[in-house]
């Protein structure tokens, strides 16, 4: 066993032998769109998500259903497994089976297995001082489900929401591989500050993030702002706020060099605007990777994934572990 639990990693990992190793997670979730065929194809993106994380390769896939069998016609629940097929089947993934439940609420999503190259395996433990910090989605998808589910949503940025949670991460984590990034980790549940936290603590490093407007997507922090926000935002905020420290970092205004950036603020900080804040404890559906690139490979990964169209935000740097997991700073 090569990944287990006790990093909070995105998928467990066996090792096969001849440098091979054995990806498997799980994920499942009630819908987060109202359209039957679009909320399969996220499902089946978010549940593809956690084996890209890794540097792996999706193989097959089990579809796990749970479905009322009175209140939800036929025809939708075929749409909902349609969705999810030809997501999986532009991944390259072979849907062999699956179980179904009858449940008072539509639930749906995934078991899913692929295989990694040992050497090439991204961990979200192997973030080291000096790398380069990158995000390849922006964020909001939980504000924005909630403003949807409110009727707050125009029919536009819905469906921008919808393609932007139904994109696969293969293209980002095809360029991670390739740039030789040393850790990454997929933001979902726990937001960007707890998955942030979650490396960092298993890394032994501390995150120090510059988060700007450009992260999030179209009306995001003017929701917040006004309250459009589920409930799993506080209780993120809740669980991880003592792992996160609001400063200014040493050194953010001049060139960075590996380990050189310390993490306690040595003035005082520059307000951060608290939606800004609270967006960044937003559970996200299918987010992006967070990606721990080695300085030298920074350019190289910023231009595979501009070549892919992939999204490429600089979200800091990783330094020598501090007294928090994580430091927000504006830069």
């Amino acid at each position: 066993m090569l990944v287990d639990g006790s990093t909070f990693d995105d998928a467990g990992v066996f090792a096969l032998g001849s440098g091979e190793a054995l990806v498997q997670t799980v994920d499942f979730f009630p819908p987060i769109v109202d359209d039957p065929y679009d909320f399969g194809r996220v499902a089946a993106a978010n549940s593809l998500s956690d084996v890209y994380a890794m540097g792996g390769r999706p193989l097959t896939a089990l579809a796990l259903l749970c479905a009322p069998e009175q209140t939800l016609p036929a025809e939708a629940i075929a749409a909902v497994l349609q969705g999810g097929l030809d997501t999986m089947r532009k991944a390259g993934v072979s849907v062999l089976g699956g179980h179904t439940v009858r449940d008072p609420e539509l639930k749906f999503g995934y078991a899913v297995t692929g295989v990694a190259r040992r050497r090439s395996l991204l961990r979200n433990s192997g973030a080291k001082p000096g790398d380069h910090v990158f995000l390849t989605k922006p964020l909001g998808t939980g504000i924005l489900a909630t403003a949807l589910k409110q009727g707050r949503l125009e029919a536009p940025l819905t469906r921008r929401l919808t393609e932007h949670m139904a994109t696969l991460n293969r293209a980002a984590s095809e360029a991670a591989v390739a740039a030789g990034a040393h850790a990454a980790t997929d933001v979902t549940g726990f937001g960007l500050l707890g998955h942030a936290a979650q490396m960092a603590d298993a890394s032994g490093v501390t995150l120090e993030l510059r988060p700007s407007e450009r992260w999030f997507l179209p009306r995001v922090l003017e929701l917040a702002a006004a309250g459009v926000v589920p409930g799993g935002l506080a209780r993120n905020r809740e669980y991880y706020s003592p792992s996160i420290a609001l400063g200014v970092i040493e050194g953010a205004k001049r060139a960075a060099a590996p380990g050189a950036i310390a993490t306690r603020a040595t003035s005082p900080p520059e307000p951060i605007a608290p939606a800004l804040l609270d967006a960044l404890y937003d559970p996200q559906t299918s987010g992006g990777l967070l990606v721990c690139v080695p300085e030298r490979r920074a350019a190289a990964f910023v231009s595979a994934l501009r070549r892919k169209k992939v999204a490429c935000l600089d979200a800091g740097r990783v330094s020598r572990r501090g007294e928090r997991s994580v430091v927000v700073a504006s830069a």
